[in-house]
């Protein structure tokens, strides 16, 4: 298994794991966690922040992975005439 199908299904799991399970991996991998944490510059989390609250005040600028794909195709069927 990919390391990126196992990134998604731990993503996946968290999502809808019991909070005593999610608090017991959190245990786990504190450390690293905590270390990946700090690592972000404070202009970095900056721009992360200003994102997340452009997120949570005007949803309608959200476009699902789903509604991505179909603009990419329609474009790429555009440019080259093809079917993508």
């Amino acid at each position: 298994m990919s390391t990126s199908s196992i990134r998604q299904k731990l993503h996946n799991y968290l999502e809808v794991a019991a909070d005593e399970k999610v608090e017991a991996l959190y245990v786990i991998m504190q450390q690293d966690v905590e270390a990946t944490a700090e690592s972000y510059s404070p202009e970095f989390r900056a721009e992360l922040d200003r994102r997340y609250a452009a997120y949570l005040s005007d949803k309608r600028n959200v476009v699902s992975a789903a509604e991505s794909k179909s603009r990419i195709d329609r474009l790429m069927r555009n440019k080259w005439g093809g079917n993508a």
